[in-house]
């Protein structure tokens, strides 16, 4: 039996839902993502991959070359209402041969976290990746100690597939122990359903 493949190559597109747009990163979004970052001063967070001030050219820059290597498809996220730039997200190690990717390199400046703008980006890419792309799995990433993130990824219900020990380096060198999550395409109407449940009571508060 042959392997599946994605029903098209995943590339550069815009999606949007409630108010929040992912449109394909540009070198062109380095200040404004910058000044996504500075809200927080996210880059100080241990856990989370956000570029330093003065680093956002060479963090776009390292995104669009994964994009033209066929293993990396970044995203500029956006407040359609404002038009500002609110944080970031990609499909990485995307592996056409088997249908898989994986969602990370997300973060949101700090006013928009804690609000509709996850679930809306998370709906977003899976909705694309399963129903578009016809994705088999979807994999999530993240640092051991990364909590919030874990229990995100665990509201989705995603399946919790193991740690990785002593897997990668952290902005501060120490060497972090990696938490893996994926969720099959056969799961994907019931996440869907829960995902849409979830901004349905977001916007009745």
């Amino acid at each position: 039996m042959p392997s599946p493949s994605f029903r098209q190559p995943p590339s550069p597109v815009t999606l949007g839902d409630n108010g929040v747009l992912l449109v394909p990163l540009m070198p062109e979004h380095a200040q404004a993502l910058e000044n996504a970052a500075a809200d927080g001063k996210l880059w100080q967070l241990r856990v989370t991959s956000v570029p330093a001030p003065g680093e956002t050219a060479a963090y776009i820059e390292a995104a669009l070359a994964g994009q033209k290597a066929g293993h990396m498809l970044p995203f500029a996220i956006i407040d359609e209402h404002s038009g500002d730039v609110i944080g970031s997200t990609r499909y990485h190690d995307i592996v056409p041969a088997v249908a898989r990717l994986e969602i990370g390199y997300t973060w949101y400046a700090k006013r928009w976290q804690r609000s509709h703008v996850n679930t809306t980006c998370k709906l977003l890419l899976l909705r694309h990746a399963f129903e578009i792309l016809g994705a088999a799995v979807v994999g999530w990433r993240t640092d051991n100690f990364n909590f919030a993130s874990q229990k995100a990824i665990e509201r989705l219900g995603a399946h919790k597939d193991g740690v990785l020990r002593h897997h990668a380096l952290r902005r501060d060198g120490s060497v972090r122990d990696t938490v893996a999550y994926s969720l099959l395409a056969g799961e994907w109407p019931e996440v869907q359903k829960h995902l849409e449940y979830q901004l349905k009571r977001h916007h009745a508060d």
